[in-house]
């Protein structure tokens, strides 16, 4: 719906949050013309939500960036182009769509073939396992 309307994600964030804004305007200015006080509730995010997410975000970025760095360092030219290819193919996808279509595109793809792409997953941390086991006894 948001390709088909040229919509996209933060429009729409940015725009129910200037309705939001001018309905508590409204609400609250009729309430002071009135004499009444206005009954507004506050909302407010909890800090621990904020930091668990905050927390797991970063490990996982950091986990990211940890295999890049293990696939810069490891000196094979064959992994190091596959990677490289696979990061352009999905820039190149990333330019015609974007960030929402992508969400609900991924998830049906991994219902469909999340068999083929576990095991790929396997056999690549079997294959780093054995990398960091020849990395730790022989250098």
């Amino acid at each position: 719906m948001f390709e088909v309307m040229g919509y996209h994600l933060l429009t729409l964030v940015c725009h129910c949050l200037i309705l939001t804004l001018a309905i508590l305007f409204l609400w609250s200015s009729a309430m002071v013309f009135i004499n009444k006080c206005p009954n507004i509730p506050e909302v407010k995010i909890p800090n621990d939500l904020t930091l668990n997410v905050a927390r797991s975000l970063r490990y996982e970025i950091n986990m990211g960036f940890a295999t890049l760095w293990v696939i810069g360092q490891d000196h094979e030219l064959k992994k190091f182009l596959i990677v490289v290819a696979g990061l352009w193919i999905l820039s190149v996808h990333g330019s015609c769509c974007n960030f929402l279509t992508l969400s609900y595109i991924v998830p049906v793809l991994y219902e469909q073939h999340g068999d083929k792409v576990d095991a790929f997953g396997d056999k690549a941390m079997l294959e780093l396992k054995y990398y960091t086991i020849f990395d730790e006894k022989c250098l």
